[in-house]
């Protein structure tokens, strides 16, 4: 083994040095290779995109993966069938949760952050166990578990990091033997066995190769740590400032913007920790020495609870208005988790002052155990968003909350999964008529966009009339040709900038709908138009007339004049000069009837 330097005034303290093992990379890219064509088996050679693999199979693939990522990480010579036996109970468990949380056909609003709950379950079980696994015993020294999650993170990023440079390579000899006529490296990376195998392959023997070079990881460990440290400061300055202005500007635009509020403030929080622990490190010999750096620690630790606090406000704020939904409620279980830690830091500062890491390490490893067991149990269908967030929507619905023409039908149709879908069949039996006809017409829908919101309906039509420039000036849209042309998705843009320009032709029962920007110079049209490229005429005017008592949309479109007379006609539009003119018109017929079009 050689030497790594220190650095002048902070030694290298590092994790138990285990004994070597030659062998491990081998073994582990061959146990890489060996998951990569378990994986194959079990997806088929189906292409992913399209296919919804069944429970079981997703089951399957993800104890498989999780077992064998877990042994890569954890498997050391001593002890060695204790990180085999750890690793196959978390396989098996993630199997169970995922066997349990049904197919991607089941799957509902709000089911991707059980996965995410359940890995971060997982990558924090996972240094636990290493650090009982030194110990011998069931024993969780903070020093030694901060290590080994650091230690797993680097790991993890520079495993894939080497993935994709190892399949960078592979293509560019593909493409280096396509040269030369022989494609079959190129065909080999088209096949769904090939690159699977060749993931598993180079990932594991990535972990093999870092794992037996520890000290290089400890190094990269240390660099990254260095550098967020470096950055905690600027972190604190800016959320301190932020904290000390909201008594002078106010909490109101922070709660007209309710939905950005709370990702934007737990992005923070989750920020200031991360950058407060590479501060205080993994002891009082790792602990970071330098006032700014130390201030700059204790200045995130402080604006956490009131930033969490903000959050919790705003996530009330919109629960109040619109009730509960799977995602509101993953949003303020995060709300509570980071409440937790920001009155844990805020307590350990106030406790211990300059010395305050002393209080918050214990804490920390408390929070991981108190995190871990949350993560895998919101992992399982145990608690049910789908179902809290079903009865609460109907119950605003039934007691008149939330009218009918506001109530989100798509959601409780396609997005709360088996609760809103039984809900759905029982308001198709309510007393209410309106409920009633409402969950008929969206139960007959078979996919999301089927499902026709009216409070969205109603949205683009009171947005219409500002988008819009009637002629003749001074006269009123007719409220059914205003909802007709809203409904049919024209004239989008911003509700305070005129797009299209309506003419009522004289008598009232016929009216020309004009795109602006095909009469517009082109410097002057959408960016989805190039220079010089002029609308196709297709979406430029729209006829609408009254037939059968009611305005409709014939398929009756305004042919382009010559390019000639191009400047004449963007005048004439500018100033409101839009008239319909018979025109006399010469067509060939055979044996009575027209062939081809119209000419002069």
């Amino acid at each position: 083994m050689n030497d790594t330097p220190t650095m002048p005034g902070h030694p290298i303290e590092e994790a138990p040095r285990h004994a070597d093992w030659p062998h491990r990379p081998l073994l582990l890219a061959l146990l890489g290779l060996a998951t990569g064509l378990v994986v194959h088996l079990l997806l088929g050679n189906e292409p992913l995109y399209g296919v919804s693999p069944s429970a079981l199979t997703l089951a399957l693939v993800a104890a498989v993966t999780v077992t064998a990522g877990l042994v890569a990480f954890t498997i050391e010579r001593k002890l060695w069938w204790t990180s085999i036996a750890f690793s196959a109970a978390m396989g098996v468990l993630t199997g169970l949760v995922v066997w349990w949380n049904g197919g991607p056909q089941d799957w509902s609003g709000g089911d991707g952050w059980r996965t995410v709950s359940l890995f971060l379950g997982i990558a924090i079980a996972a240094p636990l166990y290493q650090a009982a696994r030194d110990e011998g015993r069931r024993r969780f020294p903070y020093a030694s578990v901060h290590d080994h999650a650091w230690t797993n993170v680097v790991l993890w990023f520079a495993c894939w990091a080497f993935v994709g440079v190892v399949f960078a390579l592979m293509y560019l000899l593909a493409a280096l033997f396509d040269l030369i006529k022989l494609d079959f490296l190129k065909e080999l990376l088209e096949r769904n066995w090939f690159w699977r195998s060749l993931i598993g392959l180079a990932f594991g023997g990535a972990v093999g190769l870092f794992r037996e070079h520890d000290r290089v990881v400890h190094l990269l460990q240390r660099v990254l740590a260095t550098v967020l440290a470096v950055l905690a400061p600027v972190l604190a300055l800016g959320l301190v400032l932020f904290v000390l202005a909201l008594p002078f500007t106010g909490l109101g635009s922070l709660w007209e913007a309710t939905r950005a509020t709370t990702p934007l403030l737990l992005g923070c929080i989750i920020g200031a920790l991360i950058l407060a622990n590479a501060v205080i490190g993994s002891d009082d010999a790792e602990e970071r020495r330098s006032p700014p750096l130390r201030y700059g620690a204790m200045g995130l630790a402080l604006v956490m609870l009131p930033l969490a606090v903000i959050a919790a406000v705003a996530t009330g704020l919109r629960i109040g208005q619109y009730g509960f939904t799977p995602d509101r409620l993953w949003g303020l279980t995060f709300v509570v988790i980071a409440c937790a830690y920001g009155l844990v830091y805020l307590v350990s500062l106030v406790r211990g002052r300059l010395n305050w890491t002393t209080y918050v390490r214990p804490a920390n490893l408390n929070l991981a155990f108190g995190l871990c067991g949350l993560a895998l149990l919101l992992a399982t269908p145990l608690v049910s968003f789908n179902a809290i967030s079903t009865r609460d929507q109907v119950a605003r619905l039934e007691s008149g909350r939330t009218p009918v023409e506001r109530f989100d039908w798509r959601a409780l149709a396609f997005e709360f999964g088996e609760p809103g879908r039984k809900a759905l069949e029982r308001l198709k039996r309510s007393a209410n008529a309106a409920i009633r006809a409402k969950a008929t017409e969206v139960g007959a829908a078979e996919t999301r966009s089927q499902v026709q919101q009216e409070d969205e309906k109603l949205a683009r039509r009171d947005g219409l009339v500002g988008r819009v420039r009637i002629l003749p000036v001074g006269t009123s849209l007719p409220v059914e040709l205003r909802n007709l042309i809203a409904d049919d998705d024209e004239c989008r843009g911003p509700n305070d900038h005129e797009v299209c320009t309506l003419s009522l032709m004289p008598g009232g029962t016929e009216a020309l709908l004009f795109e602006n920007s095909c009469f517009a110079p082109y410097e002057k049209q959408p960016p989805s138009t190039g220079p010089g490229v002029i609308p196709s005429e297709d979406y430029c005017v729209r006829r609408y007339a009254i037939k059968e008592g009611r305005w409709q949309a014939p398929e009756s479109r305004l042919a382009r004049p010559p390019a000639a007379r191009s400047a004449a006609r963007d005048t004439g539009y500018r100033d409101g000069k839009i008239e319909v003119r018979p025109v006399q018109r010469r067509q060939v017929f055979v044996g009575g009837v027209p062939v081809g079009d119209a000419f002069e």
